[in-house]
């Protein structure tokens, strides 16, 4: 079993900066692919970013790319996802995902976190 704790969530004005994290345990970390997903208010939940076991393959969606950054740290058990130049749209609570194979858009891992709240203000 794989246990994903999030912090790092806000309240933030429109153009400001966050920066999540995810800190897993239970299992080999560096072996896992991870993710992030996002579900606003009366939306489904939507992917955002992910990156694959060694950091080396990076994916996001294209209403984020530019402005996030997903690394991990294996020496950490870590995720973090860099947010720039927020906007209101990113207003969600923000899910770390986690799998042993590679976490597509339209497919997430089994484990999940609990979320984080992040909301951006205009």
């Amino acid at each position: 079993q794989v246990q994903l704790v999030e912090s790092g969530g806000g309240l933030v004005q429109a153009g400001g900066s966050l920066r999540l994290s995810c800190v897993a345990s239970g299992r080999t970390f560096s072996s896992y692919a991870m993710g992030w997903f996002r579900q606003a208010p009366g939306k489904e939940r939507e992917f955002v970013a992910s990156i694959s076991w060694s950091g080396g393959t990076t994916d996001y969606a294209d209403s984020v790319k530019g402005r996030f950054t997903i690394s991990r740290d294996n020496a950490k058990s870590a995720v973090y996802l860099q947010m720039n130049s927020l906007k209101p749209e990113d207003t969600a609570v923000y899910y770390c995902n986690t799998d042993v194979l590679p976490i597509g858009r339209l497919r997430p891992g089994p484990y999940w976190g609990q979320g984080t709240q992040v909301t951006v203000s205009s």
